[in-house]
């Protein structure tokens, strides 16, 4: 009889809800094979099965949050016709392929892995040549894949990597005063914005960017990634990660841009990669595709993590100034409000002018208030050329 207990798929949180199991017991399964879906904190994942064999217990059922490391499914993976007991969870055992000369190091001398490993190392991308397997004869397994999972990154507490704020819309509430535990995005935004109160020394500086010029119809959302850019050049500063233990920070050459995703089932922040590098139309799509995904409930897990910047286009609904949270251990988080004309002073004269309210809320921690009003300035300029 083999547990299966429930990994952790890479997101930094501590549990996940079971959503719906696709066997049940007496079914025969094969590794890689889907098991149940799951939802994380902005995403529903399928875990596959890591052996093969006969489902002997379901050890949760839908609706329960399951913590990482709990019993999630039993086997008895000796079962399967045609293979010795032994070898079961090696049945379909895979070829990996070294790395090309010059590439990352390959640390599987013997280039065997079970498939769900290699399944898993996509989702998570992880390069499973370099990968030392753990296993009999040098076998990549899951934990294999786990462990390899970005271990150059500092560590999370619970709920890292998924900011947000705000009701989620659609979503029905307790009836009657009933009480009712948080889920899924909810329990995700509460675990974050624990976080970040007692973590993160905040404060905001508020201001209004003139987009009277525009000369056609923009797009918001571009023309806020552009400035942002913008900002980061003039100072970067605002791009980084801050570790508390070490009294330490690490300014970043890129710009990976968590932006959030309004959807009827609550807030979802993906990350758009590299934003700096990318052209008009590459941002386009990029941004149109993950708005697709978190609306389909299909952003991978490693789309919602190691952001080094945040962005909140609060306005497309409602407000005008707010406070943005941050969310650590980036340090900095711009926020959006509400366009509309204003009555501006311009030539000695009163003009209405629409104007973009802009909240920038940043770590005091490490980031000075100089710092943060020159990179608002710098956002502020941008926005305010004509195209």
């Amino acid at each position: 009889m083999t547990t299966f207990k429930l990994p952790d798929l890479g997101e930094g949180l501590a549990e996940a809800e079971i959503l719906a199991w696709h066997v049940k017991v007496g079914d025969h399964v094969r590794v890689d094979q889907p098991m149940v879906s799951v939802e994380t904190a902005k995403a529903v994942v399928e875990v596959p099965a890591p052996y093969s064999g006969v489902v002997t217990a379901l050890r949760a059922t839908p609706g329960d949050i399951v913590p990482t490391g709990a019993p999630l499914i039993e086997f008895d993976a000796g079962t399967v016709v045609g293979s010795m007991p032994e070898t079961a969870a090696e049945e379909f055992v895979e070829q990996v392929f070294a790395a090309p000369r010059g590439a990352r190091g390959n640390g599987n001398s013997n280039g065997r892995a079970v498939p769900a490993a290699r399944a898993l190392a996509k989702r998570l991308n992880v390069d499973i040549t370099a990968l030392a397997g753990s296993g009999r004869g040098g076998l990549i397994t899951l934990d294999d894949v786990l462990a390899g999972v970005n271990p150059a990154a500092p560590r999370r507490d619970p709920g890292a990597g998924h900011p947000g704020a705000g009701e989620a819309a659609g979503e029905p509430e307790a009836a009657n005063g009933a009480s009712e535990p948080l889920r899924g995005m909810r329990r995700a935004m509460a675990h974050s914005m624990t976080l970040s109160r007692d973590q993160v020394s905040g404060s905001t500086v508020c201001d209004d960017a003139d987009v009277h010029g525009w000369t056609k119809q923009s797009d918001y959302m571009l023309r806020l990634m552009r400035a942002m850019i913008c900002g980061w050049r003039a100072e970067p500063a605002l791009n980084a990660w801050y570790d508390a233990s070490h009294l330490s920070r690490t300014l970043f050459a890129h710009i990976d841009l968590a932006i959030a995703i309004d959807t009827p089932g609550g807030l979802i922040v993906p990350v758009l990669r590299n934003i700096e590098s990318k052209t008009w139309e590459q941002l386009r799509d990029a941004l149109l595709a993950q708005k697709e995904a978190a609306h389909q409930r299909r952003i991978p897990p490693q789309d919602l993590r190691d952001f080094t910047l945040m962005l909140s286009n609060f306005g497309t609904l409602a407000g005008r100034y707010g406070v943005p949270i941050v969310v650590p251990p980036a340090v900095a988080i711009l926020g959006a409000g509400k366009v509309r004309e204003d009555a501006v002073a311009v030539a000695g004269s009163v003009r209405a002018h629409r104007r973009m309210p802009l909240s920038l809320s940043f770590d005091h921690r490490c980031v000075t208030g100089g710092e943060a009003c020159r990179y608002l300035a710098a956002v502020i300029a941008d926005l305010e050329k004509p195209e």
